[in-house]
């Protein structure tokens, strides 16, 4: 008798994926077997069960021409996401959840439209976008998981650009205070020994660092995932950000946040922190920063970002201390609270006097208000 072989899960993958070039190529679109073999090779570093990998996976290595974008997402949505109608006589390697998530995220707008079929979308897209608004100023805390999850998409779209500061270094510019006399003898000599014109040099620009130090204790427990989702977004966004969090003790989670993956990156840094949603011990944690940190380079010259509501169980004359030494060693500290602007707790009093700004974080918007004025 014949032992039963399970079947083996990378093999059904590859069944979906030539399935899926089989639908393209009844669809119009001129798909090949070479171009079947490339797309599952493409697939193979991604991750197939991840409907935006296949998505874009697909895209890159089967789509030639602009004009086949339309016909590829209408047969995508058909083919993985069962739309417009599902068929029951086929399985499908997605949960209804995951096609739900892939749905929104696939909303790839019309390259032509006109008369009925463009206001129609101009009437949809107003709505989304009055919804997008009102959801940026709605607080984290009042937010369901599915608007958190809609927050999280659209707080890719936020950029940050922390200031730049004048280095010593200098580099060639049209026009400076300094004669750049290398680029100066240089062109006299191809005019062989003629007064050329006078080249200049200027000193060069680079952005400031950004030192992101969260609270996660308890009485953050509301704010503290949206805060490192958008720590995880100001990672990515420039090379120059150290993130750290503190509940009763200081940790530093810059690598746990160097995941492309936003989830597994959360997770990462969830793995790391020990006492998350415990106490608070913001004077301990900050004199941590400054003294293993903070002396050593980190922060020197940046701007350091404190996220926390101030409720701090420590002792307050460590927490002044800490901050006066912060603020000598930084450029600029910023306090974001989600409470408000206002010193309402002890330790937003001690530590307001040492700090340059202080910035409500309550919501998206408040976090884009903070982004526009680093710029």
């Amino acid at each position: 008798m014949a032992e039963s072989a399970e079947p083996d899960p990378g093999h059904a993958f590859v069944e979906t994926l030539v399935g899926f070039a089989r639908e393209l190529r009844a669809a119009g679109l001129p798909v090949g077997t070479g171009d079947g073999v490339t797309f599952c090779a493409a697939m193979e570093p991604l991750d197939p069960t991840d409907l935006m990998d296949l998505y874009w996976g697909g895209r890159a290595t089967l789509v030639t021409r602009r004009e086949q974008i339309p016909t590829y997402h209408e047969t995508f949505l058909r083919y993985f996401l069962d739309h417009p109608a599902p068929k029951p006589d086929e399985a499908r390697p997605f949960t209804i959840q995951q096609r739900e998530e892939a749905r929104t995220a696939l909303q790839v707008p019309e390259t032509e439209q006109h008369g009925e079929e463009r206001q129609e979308e101009e009437a949809i897209l107003g709505l989304m976008a009055s919804d997008v608004s009102a959801l940026k100023h709605k607080a984290f805390a009042s937010c369901t998981p599915e608007e958190l999850a809609a927050l999280r998409r659209i707080m890719r779209t936020v950029r940050l650009t922390p200031p730049r500061r004048r280095s010593r270094r200098t580099a060639a510019a049209s026009a400076g205070t300094r004669p750049d006399l290398r680029r100066t003898v240089r062109e006299a000599m191809r005019t062989h020994g003629d007064p050329a014109r006078l080249r200049w040099r200027q000193r060069r620009k680079r952005p400031r660092p950004l030192v992101l130090v969260l609270d996660v204790s308890g009485s953050m427990a509301d704010y503290s995932r949206a805060l490192l989702q958008y720590a995880h977004i100001t990672s990515r966004a420039t090379s120059k950000v150290e993130v750290f969090c503190f509940g009763t003790r200081l940790t530093r989670i810059t690598r746990e946040l160097e995941h492309r993956r936003p989830d597994q990156a959360l997770d990462r840094a969830a793995r790391a922190v020990v006492d998350w949603e415990g106490g608070t011990r913001i004077g301990g944690s900050l004199d941590a920063f400054v003294r293993d940190f903070g002396r050593r380079g980190t922060g020197r010259g940046g701007i350091v970002v404190i996220c926390s509501d101030g409720l701090d169980r420590g002792d307050p004359a460590l927490l002044a201390s800490a901050m006066q030494r912060l603020s000598r060693l930084c450029h600029r500290v910023v306090w974001l609270n989600p409470h408000g602007a206002e010193p309402a707790s002890l330790g937003m009093a001690v530590a307001t006097p040492y700090v340059d700004q202080v910035l409500t974080a309550r919501s998206l918007a408040d976090l884009e208000a903070f982004a526009r004025s680093l710029g």
